[in-house]
């Protein structure tokens, strides 16, 4: 009896030892992948800025050739082409991505990646960041809440003829918070008051806000949604 209850004993200890190391071994396979997240976000920024170098060289050498090409409709005086060719210029100018650097690389990668696309479907953009590391979060926690709150925002965005964006990121007593805002032609609370997701509505702001509130909560954050003056309104505030 006294050799069966040992054998209890070493069984239970065993099983506790094994549970311990499957638990490490998910926080590892948790942690490896939010790394391999996180790596193949800097190489995409690497490959981002390299981009950006090339175009201003590329735009550096083509400005010196508009510059002839003005100067020689002046002389000319033929000023309605000169007029013209500037508005050409203008015009291309005011379509190109200009690259936004905040000093935290991941954050870099995200709202770069995601405010070319908007722009690239016409939406208007205005931004303000803060240099904020969101240092108490995990890297793909801090990715999956910016890229949902963009996401829903940008998807909203290209449904509306005059679509605008505003992110504002900021430091606000003792939380990091993030603000985006999008403007809008009719209400989505009176429609969608619970913000509830469906496969078949796409313009709807349900798409991941369940994940936003579950990150945010797990933060111990605040999150809240509302519409103001023509803009539907997403603000989080996480924690420092």
């Amino acid at each position: 009896m006294k050799h069966y209850n040992q054998l209890q004993k070493e069984l239970a200890e065993q099983e506790e030892k094994y549970l311990r190391i499957l638990s490490q071994k998910s926080e590892l396979e948790y942690e490896l992948s939010a790394k391999r997240e996180e790596t193949a976000y800097f190489e995409k920024q690497e490959s981002d800025v390299r981009a950006l170098h090339q175009s201003v060289r590329q735009l550096k050498h083509d400005m010196k050739n508009h510059l002839m090409v003005i100067a020689s409709y002046l002389n000319s005086e033929d000023y309605e082409a000169a007029k013209t060719y500037t508005s050409q210029i203008l015009d291309k100018l005011n379509t190109m991505h200009s690259y936004i650097e905040t000093g935290n690389s991941l954050l870099n990668h995200i709202l770069n990646e995601k405010l070319e696309f908007a722009g690239s479907c016409g939406i208007a953009i205005k931004a303000e960041i803060e240099n904020i590391s969101f240092a108490g979060m995990r890297s793909i926690d801090f990715s999956a809440l910016l890229t949902n709150l963009l996401d829903n925002a940008i998807e909203a965005s290209k449904n509306e003829p005059d679509g605008e964006l505003i992110i504002h990121i900021f430091k606000e007593r003792g939380y990091d918070a993030i603000s985006v805002k999008n403007k809008i032609g009719k209400s989505v609370l009176e429609e969608n008051p619970e913000l509830i997701s469906t496969k078949e509505d796409k313009k709807q702001h349900g798409i991941g806000i369940s994940q936003i509130k579950e990150i945010v909560t797990s933060y111990d954050g605040i999150c809240d949604f509302y519409e103001k003056e023509g803009y539907f309104c997403s603000r989080v505030f996480i924690p420092q």
